[in-house]
């Protein structure tokens, strides 16, 4: 298999990333094209569809060919699954699947055409290999069970974003960026009040702490202004 485009998106690394697509509606990621696939009869048809399926690669992650068994943060990182229980990055084949909402498709852009995606759970140039509308008819299925992640994730956190902190972040990505802080982006296993971790988010380094059940951003600078 072979790249057909990748996406853009504000998550800059790993770290932060919804662990699920649709998780955060609000972030808007784009879909752009290899040159030899950006053509407009490859999307001829799919602006009658209101999601489409992103199939892609992690490729951050990397298997070590050993185990087969994993620790999702659904269950706490404490228990062991089976791999192919769940859609944890490292797997034998790192292929990703995303659902998420096509907002729609930019004709007139030079990289055009390209999709504006919401709800991506993709690090910004992550490779895509295939695009697949939804259709609501085959992939819904109500009387669906399921297992260990039945019930949707709860925000676990909340944000406190006191004046100024957030001043370096586009004013339109900033409710983005707390819906994604908000569902709590630390392993599971890291609980200590003091600590300050970092963010990286639409060209800005995120600073925040986290006790209490709150998270506070401390503070914001655009990546590009940070001191080295």
């Amino acid at each position: 298999m072979k790249a057909i485009a990748h996406i853009r998106s504000d998550y800059e690394e790993k770290f932060g990333i919804p662990r699920q697509s649709g998780l955060v509606p609000g972030a808007l990621a784009r879909v752009v094209f290899l040159p030899e696939y950006r053509r407009a009869e490859g999307l001829r048809g799919l602006e009658g569809f209101s999601h489409i399926w992103l199939i892609w690669e992690f490729s951050e992650a990397e298997w070590d060919g050993r185990s087969l068994t994993v620790r999702p943060p659904r269950l706490g990182g404490n228990r062991r699954v089976g791999v192919f229980a769940t859609r944890s990055p490292f797997r034998p084949n790192s292929l990703g699947l995303s659902s998420v909402r096509l907002i729609g498709i930019d004709t007139e852009s030079g990289d055009a055409p390209a999709l504006i995606v919401g709800g991506a759970d993709l690090l910004d140039g992550t490779p895509i290999y295939d695009i697949k509308p939804y259709i609501p008819a085959f992939d819904c299925h109500p009387d669906a069970v399921g297992g260990f992640a039945d019930e949707a994730p709860e925000r676990k956190l909340r944000v406190s974003a006191p004046d100024g902190s957030l001043d370096a972040v586009p004013a339109e990505k900033r409710q983005a960026l707390i819906d994604a802080l908000s569902f709590d982006p630390r392993p599971s296993y890291q609980d200590d009040p003091e600590r300050v971790y970092g963010f990286s988010f639409a060209g800005c380094e995120v600073r925040f702490r986290v006790g209490g059940g709150v998270l506070t951003v401390i503070s914001s600078e655009r990546r590009d202004q940070a001191p080295r």
